[in-house]
Formats: C-alpha cells, structure tokens, sequence
C-alpha cells in the first residue's frame, strides 16, 4: 500500500494563478480599450498605458520603502491602472491621472496590507477621489472623434475644459439625447471604457465563459436596476426604453461586469454576489434619481464594498456535520 502525503488544507489545486487570473482580465479588457482608442483617438490608448506604468511604478516603490517583496509580477496594480484609466475622460491631464494611481495603489492597496487584504477596489476608489478632487476636469467629457476636430491636441498635452468649447458635451444618462444604437456601438461622450456596451459584454462574457466571475453579480445589478427602473416609468408614464436607456448609459456596464466582480472586495458566496449585486442596484438607481449627481455607478461599489464583511457573515454556509457553538448561559 502506498503512502499518503499529509498537508494542510485546501487539498484543492488548480493551475490558474493570480498572475493569469489578472492577465486574463486585462485581455478581456482589450475590447473597451480598442473602442476607446477608436473614438477617442490615441491619447485613450497612451492614457492606459500611463496609468498602468504608474500603477506599478507606485506599488514597486511603496513595497521597497516597506521592505517587502515585490508583486508588481502577479498583475494586479497593471489591472489597477488598466481600469482607473477606462474610468477617466480622454483630456485628463496626466499629473492628476498619475495622482488617481498613486492614491489608488499607495493608500488603498498597499497602505492596508497589498492584494487581498484591501477594504474596496483601488479603481473605484482612485476615480472617487479624482471625481473629489478635480471635478471639472474629471466631468469635461468630449464628444467621440473630437481628435479630428482639434489636431493639434497631442498626447501629452492637457488641454483643460476651457479648450475644449465645441467639442464637449453632457454624458448621455444626462442629457438623454443619444440613441440606443449609439449608446450600444459606444459613439457617445463620457469616460475611454465605459461607452460601448458591446465592447464591455464580449469582454464580460469571455469571463463568464473562462469561470473567472460568477454571473450572479452582473445579473442582479443590472436586473435590479432594470426593475427599478421599470417600476419608475410605470409609474410615471415614461417610455419602456428608458429602462435600457439606464443599462447602456453610464458606467453601470462596465462597473457590473470588472468592478463589482473584484475577488478580494465582493463576497464569496452566490447568495452574498447576489446581494451585493442588488445592493449596487438599488444604490446606483436612488443616486441616479435623488442625489446631485446622474452617475451612481463608482459610488455603490465602494458603498457595497464596505458591506462585503458582514454580507459574508450573514451568508457564510456551515459544514457539513457542524454544529453550532451554544451561547454560555449568563451567570
């Protein structure tokens, strides 16, 4: 008879490592950064690059100033800096980019322990704090192919909102005067990733279909969302395409199928992705509607994030066989 090989759990083993799993997120993300460039020049592909080299750059330094290991190697602060970037207007000056990577990879990564051990999704956050910090320039969205317009704006060269006249223009889910086509293809204003639906569904669905993510979450934030939308125009009279008008607008699309899927900050099990995912549809919608402010999308994530802990405590499932402690009887 054979010998048996006693080691510590898990016992399972899989050959899919944290370097592929991001690897794989980022090409799933080449569909949205191809649309970005398309409509809104070469600038959007040098932006997502810059962000991506700073975003590395940053967690090199800060795990040397702590005196620990690199891990810039496992491709998470790439992927950091790959989607902060597709949540940024195209004109961004890159000094405040370069500031929103900092923050993201600097403050909310490694400043609590590195991967894994963060409390909300270093993009969404990073975007957050520019939206804070640098509003107008944040929310100086231009219109797709204004590259061919104004030639002389290169890629290094920040142009600010005031040079922009002519050329810029309200998001849709704001203005409300885009077509569904064109919200679908992408040729809309607002941030290099989030305009193309179908760019974002091919690259959400290469997910789903590698097992990277788990549906749950993008259904029900987009279908809570849908059904909230669609109890609004019951009830007050709208047109029933107002309810994809509120899926495909925005940056709902691209925060339901890469941020509100993040491993470390959303919960582990189906019931809990599926009340987080509720949770960031429902929040999205009451922000949307009530608050000062059309797009909801960043801030119920990070609003979502700091629910993940006791969204897993209240889903954790018991093992099989295990009994619950008894309280101890108060003396």
């Amino acid at each position: 008879m054979g010998l048996l090989t006693v080691s510590p759990s898990p016992h399972i083993r899989s050959a899919m490592t944290t370097q592929k799993i991001m690897l794989m997120v980022v090409l799933a993300l080449v569909p949205a950064i191809i649309s970005g460039t398309i409509f809104f020049g070469p600038r959007a592909l040098f932006l997502v690059v810059f962000c991506a080299v700073v975003s590395m750059f940053t967690e090199l330094v800060c795990r040397a100033l702590m005196k620990k290991e690199g891990t810039i190697s496992d491709g998470s602060a790439m992927l950091t800096g790959v989607l902060l970037a597709l949540n940024l207007p195209v004109t961004l000056p890159l000094w405040q980019a370069a500031i929103g990577c900092i923050f993201a990879i600097a403050v909310v990564k490694q400043l609590f322990g590195g991967l894994g051990c963060n409390f909300a999704n270093p993009a969404i956050t990073g975007r957050i704090f520019l939206l804070l910090s640098v509003g107008s320039d944040m929310t100086a969205w231009v219109k797709p192919f204004y590259y061919l317009d104004a030639p002389a704006l290169g890629l290094f060269e920040t142009t600010g909102s005031q040079a922009l006249d002519g050329l810029t223009g309200a998001t849709p889910l704001a203005s409300g005067d885009a077509g569904l086509m064109e919200l679908f293809i992408g040729n809309v204003g607002g941030s290099i990733g989030e305009t193309s639906a179908l760019a974002i569904l091919i690259g959400g669905i290469f997910l789903i279909a590698a097992k990277l993510i788990h549906p749950s979450t993008p259904a029900a934030y987009l279908g809570s969302l849908a059904a909230l939308t669609f109890v609004q125009v019951l009830v007050t009279g709208g047109e029933m395409t107002e309810v994809l008008y509120a899926l495909l607008s925005g940056g709902v699309m691209l925060g339901a199928f890469f941020m509100a899927t993040d491993y470390v900050t959303t919960p582990i099990t189906v019931k809990g992705k599926i009340i987080f995912g509720i949770g960031c549809g429902i929040l999205t919608f009451v922000i949307r509607e009530f608050a000062s402010m059309p797009e909801g999308c960043s801030f119920s994530i990070l609003l979502m994030n700091l629910l993940t802990p006791y969204i897993d405590k209240f889903t954790r499932t018991t093992p099989v066989g295990a009994k619950k402690e008894k309280k101890e009887a108060a003396k």
